[in-house]
């Protein structure tokens, strides 16, 4: 049975734990409730995970002036004060650390001369990047509706636009997807578009000015497969193709955007190391393109590129008028009556709480639950389950393809405006069409491990306004700049924990939840109130 939060409350107010420690905890708490209350059965474990498609791709082998300059409000800043050093505590691991401190595992491991990054002891001081004395310019570059793919991206036309140019980008095509579907340029823009949510334009502007692929027939090497950059060089990781770099682009914008606007942060670390603190009023548009070009570039060259990738926009595309009221949420914007996405009377398992909602990088606003049917003896942990997913609202479907439908709320069946639902993992038998009409509760399909990466049947299930991924509630996070509703189905309210993906709780009439994997844990179970 669910535990009281009060109870738990109770205990935490006996030890005097910090806030920061109270969640690690509560699931030392529940793990012990459990090995106390459960009979001895054997785990399954369900492996929760929202990224792209990783598969290794195949290459096969004129447009609008604008001179102007997007100008915008700034967001309300909410800076804390910089660290030099930090000090392990208890369950912290170097991901986390870095996570924290807007940093990553290589560079901490190199400023520490950690011998191995496993390996921490409680009270261990780690060095942090140093930090510049000369944070960035308030220069507001870029409106957050260019970077989201939202309103403003309704008009144009991926395909059109790829045919009018003379590039490289017109020749190339890619086999994507565990089923090698071959996918033309177009296409693939238009699908990590559509993935990640981010605007297509500003993706094929950091092709051209990376690469020059939308006006030179001839690409050298690397720039053929690495038209972005190369990854492999940076982070270990081969992301060779069209689809793959343009997935990196994505995922590097959205995490500037989001980190900024919902995350508090205020710095920007490079590869090499070097931290350098952000303008006190500025945008997530802005912060999401200095932070991409960041991956890129050096500290020494960063203002340079930034300005360039800037000017390239600028010349490809004509921008629109935005005013300081067009951002993309605003304080008074409210989430609509959800349910929970499956039957009354079914026993589902809350195994996984926020992460991303495509790719890391967005905003952490995901929550996973598995089905209550086992898998099929002898079956591989990937099945199509019998239990239907359903809808939380009524809506229109306005997408339907992938392992993934989209739920739109508002019922125009475009999902760059108002509320819209992401499923990811669905099925393609019995998964619901496009265009189809629904109420709540209606089937919307059956959980499996289609779409994105996943090795055990599941479903996944965030929350998009106006194209912009809303995160989960965070007790522990720092401060967001831009206030959102908290994620509530079935009156159950969802929260993270600060700077730990996919854990997170959900709370209803005094009663809680806690994410695990797995369906012998009795604290991660939960049903639709009839």
């Amino acid at each position: 049975m669910p535990h009281s939060i009060q109870q738990l409350r109770d205990i935490f107010s006996l030890l005097h734990v910090s806030a920061s420690s109270r969640y690690r905890l509560l699931a030392l708490l529940v793990l012990v409730l459990v090995v106390v209350a459960c009979s001895p059965r054997q785990t399954i474990v369900i492996v929760i995970t929202a990224t792209p498609t990783n598969s290794m791709p195949v290459t096969v082998s004129p447009t609008a002036v604008v001179d102007s300059v997007i100008v915008v409000e700034p967001t309300q800043d909410l800076r804390v004060a910089q660290a030099t050093h930090y000090t392990v505590q208890s369950g912290d691991t170097l991901s986390l650390i870095a996570l924290r401190n807007n940093t990553t595992i290589e560079v901490l491991v190199s400023l520490n001369s950690l011998p191995n990054p496993d390996i921490l002891e409680v009270g261990q001081v780690l060095n942090l990047p140093a930090t510049t004395t000369i944070a960035t310019s308030d220069e507001l570059l870029l409106p957050d509706q260019l970077l989201v793919r939202g309103p403003y991206t309704s008009t144009f036309n991926v395909a059109d636009f790829i045919n009018q140019q003379p590039g490289h980008i017109r020749t190339i095509a890619e086999m994507i997807g565990t089923e090698l579907t071959l996918y033309n340029a177009s296409e693939i823009v238009q699908q990590v578009a559509l993935e990640f949510s981010v605007d297509p334009r500003l993706l094929l502007a950091t092709l051209e000015y990376q690469a020059g692929w939308l006006t030179q027939s001839t690409i050298p090497e690397p720039q053929n497969m690495y038209p972005i950059v190369d990854t492999l060089a940076i982070d270990g990781v081969d992301r060779r193709g069209l689809y793959r770099q343009l997935a990196w682009t994505a995922n590097q914008l959205n995490w500037g955007f989001y980190s900024w606007k919902y995350y508090g942060n205020q710095f920007i670390t490079f590869p090499t190391g070097e931290r350098i603190t952000l303008g006190t009023a500025l945008n997530a548009g802005t912060v999401g393109l200095r932070y991409l070009v960041s991956r890129f570039s050096t500290a020494t060259n960063w203002e340079a590129d930034v300005r360039g990738l800037l000017a390239t926009y600028q010349r490809i595309f004509a921008l629109p008028e935005l005013s300081p009221t067009d951002y993309i949420t605003g304080v008074d914007f409210q989430q609509p009556v959800l349910e929970l996405p499956f039957r009354t009377g079914d026993i589902w398992f809350y195994t996984g709480g926020h992460h991303g909602g495509w790719g890391r990088g967005s905003a952490w606003g995901a929550v996973d639950f598995a089905p209550p049917d086992e898998r099929p003896p002898g079956s591989p942990s990937c099945y199509v389950s019998e239990f239907p997913v359903t809808a939380v609202a009524d809506g229109i479907v306005a997408r339907s393809g992938d392992g993934t439908v989209i739920l739109d709320l508002d019922g125009d069946g475009n999902e760059t405006t108002g509320w819209t639902i992401l499923y990811l993992h669905i099925a393609t038998d019995g998964r619901i069409p496009a265009g189809s009409i629904v109420g709540t509760g209606d089937p919307i399909g059956f959980p499996s491990c289609e779409g994105g990466v996943s090795n055990a049947t599941h479903m996944h299930i965030a929350r998009r306004y106006n194209g912009e991924w809303i995160p989960n509630a965070c007790d522990d996070c720092l401060q967001p700049r831009m206030p959102f509703p908290a994620f509530v189905m079935s009156g159950w309210s969802f929260y993270g924990l600060a700077d730990q993906e996919y854990q997170g709780y959900a709370t209803l009439s005094g009663n809680l939840i806690v994410a695990e994997q797995g369906r012998i844990d009795v604290n991660n179970r939960i049903e639709r109130p009839q």
